[in-house]
C-alpha cells in the first residue's frame, strides 16, 4: 500500500493523541516500527534532564524514554496543532503545547514544543525527535523557575 498524506497524518495524530491522553508506554509503543530500529531523541544537554541529549534506541530504549519522562514530569492540557506532512520523506512535524510540572519541586511552566516523526512503509514511527524548552525544565528541576 503506498504511503499517503492522510495515512501519515492519521498515524502522527494517533501517537500524539495517545501521548496527550497519558497512555502507558506499552500503548505508545504500538505506534513504533517493528521492522526498523526506532529511536527517540530529545534535543538538549544531558546534564539538564535525564531524558535529554541521549539516543534511546530500539523498543526497549524508546519505552525507557517515555518512562524517564514520566518519572520526573507530569503534564496537563497537552494539545497538538500545525501538522506538516512530507510524503516524499515520510516525515511529519507537529507543534505541541502543554503545562508541565517537575515532580520533585512541583514547579510548573507552560511550553510550546515540536516533534519531528519519521515513518516506515507501515506508517509506524522510526525516529521520534523533540525540541522543547530545556532551560525551563532544568530550572524547574532545581526549584529555580521564576526566581531572579
Amino acid at each position: 500500500m503506498p504511503i499517503t498524506r492522510d495515512n501519515l497524518l492519521h498515524a502522527a495524530k494517533s501517537l500524539c493523541n495517545d501521548f496527550a491522553s497519558q497512555k502507558d508506554p506499552d500503548t505508545l509503543m504500538t505506534h513504533f516500527s517493528v521492522t526498523h530500529q526506532c529511536v527517540a531523541y530529545e534535543h538538549g544537554l544531558p546534564i539538564l534532564a535525564p531524558f535529554l541529549g541521549r539516543h534511546f534506541v530500539g523498543h526497549d530504549g524508546v519505552r525507557d524514554y517515555f518512562k524517564s519522562i514520566a518519572s520526573v514530569l507530569i503534564f496537563e492540557r497537552m494539545e497538538f496543532s500545525e501538522y506538516i506532512v512530507d510524503v516524499e520523506v515520510q516525515k511529519v512535524s507537529v507543534k505541541g503545547r502543554a503545562r508541565f510540572t517537575w515532580l520533585s519541586t512541583e514547579q510548573s511552566w507552560d511550553e510550546i514544543f515540536t516533534y519531528v516523526l519519521d515513518f516506515d512503509d507501515d506508517c509506524k514511527v522510526t525516529d521520534y525527535q523533540v525540541w522543547a524548552d530545556t532551560g525551563a525544565a532544568y530550572l524547574a528541576s532545581k526549584g529555580q523557575l521564576g526566581t531572579s
